[in-house]
C-alpha cells in the first residue's frame, strides 16, 4: 500500500528552482516527522532535511541550507521542498519519508518507516 507519493521532479538548469510535494496517506498521519532524502547513482542515500509535523521545527543537511526550504501543510497532508539555486551536484533521485518520533537520528535512514517511490531531479544545462 502506498502512503507517501512524491511529485514536482524535473529537469532545470543550474540556477534554477524547483517544488517537489509528498503526499501523505491519512493512513499514516500520527507520523510526526516528514524527511526527504536523495540517491544519486552509485551513491547512498542521505539526508537533505526533515520537518516536525506537529511543531514545524526543522533540520538541514549543510548541502541544503539556506537553498532549500522544507515545509508541511497539515490541512493538505501534504509536505514539500522548495528548491532554489540548484547546481548539477544535486541530480538524484528525491524520496520522501515518514518516522513516528521526532529524534536525533532523523538525518539518518533508520528512523523512517515509510518511504515514497522517489521522483528525479536532474540539473543540467
Amino acid at each position: 500500500q502506498v502512503h507517501l507519493v512524491e511529485s514536482g521532479g524535473g529537469l532545470v538548469q543550474p540556477g534554477g528552482s524547483l517544488t517537489l510535494s509528498c503526499a501523505v496517506s491519512e493512513l499514516i498521519v500520527d507520523m510526526d516527522a516528514m524527511g526527504w532524502f536523495r540517491q544519486a547513482p552509485g551513491n547512498e542515500r542521505e539526508f537533505v532535511a526533515v520537518i516536525r509535523w506537529s511543531g514545524g521545527n526543522t533540520l538541514y543537511s549543510l548541502s541544503a541550507k539556506g537553498r532549500f526550504t522544507i515545509s508541511r501543510d497539515n490541512a493538505k497532508n501534504t509536505g514539500y521542498l522548495q528548491m532554489n539555486s540548484l547546481k548539477p551536484e544535486d541530480t538524484a533521485v528525491y524520496f520522501c519519508a515518514a518516522a513516528r518520533d521526532w529524534r536525533p537520528s532523523l538525518m539518518t535512514t533508520s528512523p523512517y518507516e515509510y518511504w515514497g517511490q522517489g521522483t528525479q531531479v536532474t540539473v543540467s544545462s
